[in-house]
């Protein structure tokens, strides 16, 4: 899809020229007005939409009225939730040229428009035989083209994300992820196993034993002169979950090719930072393997040693992702970073707390999580801070080592949040758990179902506001 900045879009002869409609108030277009409003009392009620042809008398083939809702309840938010449904509306009318004469907006939707129109756009079906052609080729809008432009970089990030998180566990391995980091054209280094063990790596390596394919640490350096910052992102990349002897029932199975969202989403952020040239040092890192059950999978009762020397009892081998973290964390925290940001599809407790609707936040320097936040808000996502409490660590004490790898059922997030912790060391720290938001089983405001690209928007737009 092609996003044209012009003038008029009226002027544009158009499959379908897209107006607005706020509950209360009239159209721009006197064709809309008088078949809509007055003839068929359309109200303009948030996400709804009316259709109707312009029979010639326009250049635009047809007007799409866009509700808006309430005037005072109007944010960049519902307009990128907005576009999208117009959108997506427009493919299901296999419209080619669409044109958006958007007016009372009293704030600058240019980077909001363009993520909801890129992100409605998206589709998946590259295993498909046959595709439908139903994609838009260009859109035309009045809007500020730097921003434009500015979100249409971030939304390719997005795509090349979800894409990455959609590809089946076969496509995704531990190493195809080294060599897609390799491509980014990044200062990038791949450990193997060997200098995994050489540098003490027992805990993220013990997670990867049972699979027949190599886990793979990755760590990518982006950096300028003079950086004002150095941050370190890292993602959970466990490349499928089968929660390896402690093995997951096979419907929650189904899914988890998604476990290395986090990974998928540092991958997206890497392969776009350079057309951006932020003026901070930032290291994407990522601990990729899969959690397989094969005869030389890391057993209930095993005690790990991570990098830092912390001994971890095993609990649960389906509590994984916190001990490929633990060592990735060690790792950063060497760096001389000034933060630490880590995402990771990490507990089923975070999605029963906050469903899909949020992810899940904690750290260790409450400004920090408050501009993850806040930045989240702006760019299109929800954070909600969680408690990091001492206590929740108690039920992961064990008899024989320092931890346990997982404890009681109640509060799992925060004691992962916890566990976490205790690898960080002499930095800013902040753990954003994603299990309900990296991957939708149902369609979801602008998204359709499958992986959404959980964190880019946000991490992004932080990296990018230093």
């Amino acid at each position: 899809m092609k996003i044209n900045v012009v003038e008029n879009a009226k002027s544009i002869e158009a499959d379908i020229l897209v107006v607005n409609l706020f509950e209360g108030e009239r159209t721009t277009s006197d064709i809309a007005n008088q078949y809509a409003i007055d003839e068929d009392n359309f109200k303009g009620k948030f996400g709804e939409t009316y259709l109707l042809p312009t029979y010639g008398k326009e250049p635009y083939r047809k007007v799409l009225v866009l509700g808006l809702g309430k005037k005072e309840d109007f944010c960049p938010n519902k307009l990128r939730e907005a576009i999208a449904k117009s959108v997506k509306k427009a493919m299901q009318m296999e419209a080619k040229k669409v044109a958006f004469a958007l007016d009372g907006i009293n704030f600058d939707y240019s980077e909001q428009f363009t993520m909801g129109a890129l992100i409605a756009d998206y589709k998946f079906d590259k295993y498909k035989s046959e595709k439908k052609d139903n994609k838009i080729s260009e859109i035309y809008i009045q809007a500020n083209e730097n921003n434009v432009r500015k979100a249409e970089k971030i939304a390719a990030a997005m795509t090349f994300t979800r894409n990455l998180a959609n590809e089946p566990a076969q496509f995704a391995t531990p190493s195809e992820l080294a060599n897609i980091a390799l491509d980014l054209g990044l200062d990038t280094k791949i450990y193997d196993k060997d200098e995994c063990e050489k540098m003490g790596m027992g805990a993220f390596l013990a997670v990867g034993r049972g699979s027949a394919e190599e886990p793979k640490f990755i760590h990518m350096k982006y950096t300028c002169d003079n950086p004002k910052k150095r941050i370190a992102i890292i993602g959970k990349g466990i490349c499928f979950d089968s929660g390896g002897l402690d093995i997951k029932p096979a419907s929650s199975m189904l899914t988890m090719k998604d476990d290395m969202s986090g990974a998928a989403a540092i991958l997206g952020i890497m392969s776009i930072i350079k057309e951006f040239s932020p003026q901070i040092e930032v290291h994407g890192i990522i601990a990729a393997c899969e959690n397989m059950p094969g005869g030389k999978a890391y057993k209930p009762g095993d005690i790990l040693t991570a990098k830092n020397g912390k001994t971890i009892e095993i609990d649960n081998t389906d509590a994984e992702g916190r001990l490929t973290l633990a060592d990735a964390l060690c790792y950063a925290c060497e760096l001389g970073v000034d933060e630490v940001i880590d995402m990771a599809t990490l507990t089923g407790a975070c999605m029963v707390a906050l469903g899909t609707q949020a992810a899940g936040i904690m750290g260790n320097d409450d400004t920090l999580v408050k501009n993850l936040i806040d930045t989240a808000s702006r760019n299109g996502e929800r954070f909600w801070q969680l408690p990091l409490w001492e206590e929740y660590f108690d039920s992961l004490k064990s008899d024989v080592a320092d931890m346990k790898n997982s404890g009681a059922r109640w509060g799992g997030a925060s004691a992962a949040g916890v566990f976490l912790q205790k690898f960080v060391k002499d930095v800013k720290w902040a753990h954003i758990d994603i299990a309900g938001t990296a991957y939708l089983e149902k369609p979801q405001k602008e998204f359709i179902s499958g992986a959404t690209g959980a964190c880019v928007r946000t991490l992004l737009g932080y990296i990018l506001e230093q």
